[in-house]
Parts: C-alpha cells; structure tokens; sequence
C-alpha cells in the first residue's frame, strides 16, 4: 500500500457525487441526524466492522466525517481491505464549505457542527 492516503477535496467530491460516485459518512448517529452530504450512505466509524460488506468493493468510494480525521483511518482501512476508497479532505465542514447539497435526518434544517 502506498504511504501517501488518497485524498480529494470537498469540490471535487461534490463533483463526483453529483455525477454519481458513492459516498460514505463516517460521523455518528447525532451527526447524520443533524446533517450530512445529499446522497451520502451512513456507514458509522464505529460499526464498520459490521457494514463493511455493504460498501461497494467493484467501484470507488468516497469518505467523509467531520473534519476528515475519522475518514482518513476507515479510508486507510478500506484501501488495505482492497477498496478503492479516497478520503475526503477536511469533512462535511468542507463540504458545506464549498456549498455541497445537505440533507438531514433530524429536525430543523440540515447543517454540520
């Protein structure tokens, strides 16, 4: 595995995502709740080990958390598993930043905290 961790910015995985690549959010519950990237799928940090297999092995995936910490070590994870997963750089808070599409689960309207 190469030393440098595959990473892209938040423009460039709204870009993608927008043209259909998949995105997974790492964050918790509360944080989904609150607000997370339109189209993301809710895979946990804590519960990766149980929904692992729901995450597309045959294209690439992209990883979000909060600041991009949490995303950097489930995208080291997956690439060692054999995923071809990219690590969004500096999280929802970068991808609100650069005015990405926001969905919440929760009441009131989407935000990142």
């Amino acid at each position: 595995m190469p030393d440098t961790l595959p990473e892209i910015s938040a423009t460039e995985a709204i870009r993608l995502v927008k043209a259909g690549r998949y995105l997974i959010d790492v964050r918790e519950q509360d944080e989904w709740d609150r607000g997370h990237a339109a189209g993301a799928h809710f895979v946990p940090m804590s519960r990766l080990g149980e929904l692992v297999d729901d995450i597309p092995k045959d294209r690439q995936v992209l990883v979000v958390c909060h600041s991009g910490g949490r995303s950097a070590r489930v995208t080291r994870s997956l690439v060692t598993a054999g995923y071809d997963a990219v690590n969004v750089a500096g999280g929802s808070s970068a991808w609100a930043a650069a005015d990405g599409p926001l969905e919440s689960d929760g009441p009131g309207a989407a935000r990142i905290e």
